[in-house]
């Protein structure tokens, strides 16, 4: 067989069997491992793997694991297999080394890899099936809107747990930053969500109505509630800034939340400060 049949015969093509449903629409902002924020979200199931009898038994374990595609980075947006293998990088600069360090990319958890899939464990907070379809409701998810849900398993912690792993460059959480938040932002977050509030109760019949598809994502991808403010903090605390920038004074950062923007800064204190909220124009 020649190298032209071989290098086809190298890729594998899965089929995608839902899509992630988020309040984070962008990569920034976006947790850079699982579990690091309690962020609630949704998995719509794609036909025909949305059926419930695929999902029997699935309740019975608390946590899952979710193989996915990442979408957004660059080398999938050229949607081509050659670009992709001209595109290989053989290292990356992870933000945990502070972005200067190079290791190799099977050392690493980065997007830019030649499968372009992500790997993470999440809780299964439930199951709901809504118009005859299956959502998984999860939380910790380090994924955003839209990400493409490959395969679901579930997390088996007898042999999926090892207690005495060695953990490389990355032996622990990374350390959370302080966040404050102005007075002024605070305003603007409350005004915001006393307006889905009123919103809500001139619907009389919100909390009646039989669920729908509609109603859950929407409420997952832009409704905003008191709650989200201690989410917004959880993620900013993480400081999705470029590692390059990590000592930048003052200089405003925006990230996207549902149907808002957060603009953030790092003050003279070393803490991140939210400085706005502001609804998306």
């Amino acid at each position: 067989m020649g190298d032209e049949n071989a290098s086809q015969d190298n890729y594998h093509r899965a089929p995608i069997i839902g899509y992630h449903r988020a309040a984070l629409s962008q990569k920034f902002g976006a947790p850079r491992q699982p579990n690091l924020v309690a962020l609630t979200s949704v998995i719509e199931m794609s036909a025909p793997y949305d059926t419930p009898a695929a999902f029997i038994g699935l309740d019975e374990f608390s946590h899952i694991w979710i193989s996915w595609q990442f979408h957004q980075n660059y080398i999938n947006k050229e949607n081509s297999i050659n670009q992709a293998d001209n595109s290989f990088r053989p290292q990356v600069r992870p933000p945990r080394l502070g972005g200067n360090q190079r290791v190799g990319v099977f050392a690493s958890r980065s997007m830019y890899r030649p499968s372009a899939l992500g790997l993470s464990v999440v809780k299964l907070e439930r199951i709901e099936i809504v118009q005859g379809r299956v959502f998984l409701i999860i939380s910790g998810a380090d994924m955003i809107d839209g990400t493409p849900i490959i395969d679901i398993k579930p997390y088996v912690a007898y042999s999926d747990a090892i207690i005495d792993a060695a953990s490389g460059f990355a032996p622990m959480a990374p350390v959370s930053l302080d966040v404050t938040l102005t007075e002024s932002a605070y305003e603007q977050f409350m005004t915001l969500v006393n307006i889905w509030q009123l919103h809500r109760s001139d619907n009389k019949n919100a909390d009646t109505e039989p669920a729908t598809v509609a109603a859950l994502i929407h409420k997952t991808q832009s409704q905003l509630l008191v709650s989200d403010i201690d989410v917004i903090k959880a993620l900013i605390a993480q400081d999705p800034r470029p590692a390059y920038r990590r000592h930048d004074i003052k200089i405003p950062f925006v990230m996207r939340y549902k149907s808002v923007d957060v603009s953030f800064q790092l003050i003279e204190s070393g803490q991140l400060q939210i400085i706005a909220i502001v609804e998306v124009s």
